[in-house]
């Protein structure tokens, strides 16, 4: 399966603000947005004049950046989009939710892993469950009402426990976490007023409208 194998931190260069990619690191002094601010990667001359991009070029932005936050590639991004598109309601609305509701994102908000990187990585190695079933697939598009639990032999990793003494009380509304259990439930399907995501999903339909 093709994926990104690239450093995280030119993304967010890329993109000109913070993607958290990488969990903590994002939000330390390691940070490259910190460290270098959000000149893009390549750009050496920093005194010649930048053009202002074309209506094109900020949709495009705009898609690329979607992409990069969930980790997806275009091909597997346009099939969503293209689902979100056959549902009633706001096209770019569904599109947020239908990404948030992967495995990998569920599991990353509800902070068993750092980022979703992490947390797709975790997956894909067994370590949870979805209603008792073992899964290995971050794809996986969760329902209202069912439990993802860290499985059994693994709940003494060391990655799951420092991630949920970082996570604090930052656990999205829609989403319901017991600790102490080491499981969390989705309770219902996300708003968009509760999706903490900067993007502007409009833009990614005029970009495939056009």
């Amino acid at each position: 399966m093709a994926r990104y194998i690239g450093p995280g931190c030119r993304l967010c260069r890329r993109e000109g603000q913070k993607l958290f990619l990488k969990g903590d690191r994002c939000n330390s002094d390691a940070c490259a947005i910190n460290r270098r601010g959000t000149n893009p990667p390549g750009s050496y001359k920093q005194g010649r004049r930048m053009r202002r991009p074309s209506d094109y070029a900020i949709r495009l932005r705009e898609k690329q950046k979607a992409k990069r936050i969930y980790g997806i590639l275009e091909k597997q991004f346009r099939r969503y989009f293209e689902r979100a598109t056959r549902m009633k309601g706001m096209t770019g609305t569904n599109l947020l939710q239908l990404l948030e509701l992967r495995m990998d994102n569920i599991v990353f908000r509800l902070g068993f892993a750092p980022s979703r990187k992490a947390a797709r990585q975790l997956v894909l190695h067994r370590h949870f469950t979805i209603d008792g079933n073992i899964v290995n697939i971050p794809s996986i598009e969760i329902q209202p009402g069912q439990v993802i639990s860290v499985r059994e032999g693994s709940k003494d990793l060391e990655i799951i426990h420092d991630s949920l003494r970082n996570i604090g009380e930052n656990i999205p509304p829609w989403l319901q976490l017991e600790k102490p259990k080491l499981h969390g439930k989705v309770t219902s399907i996300p708003p968009r007023e509760e999706i903490p995501v900067e993007i502007q999903e409009q833009l990614i339909v005029e970009y495939y409208s056009r």
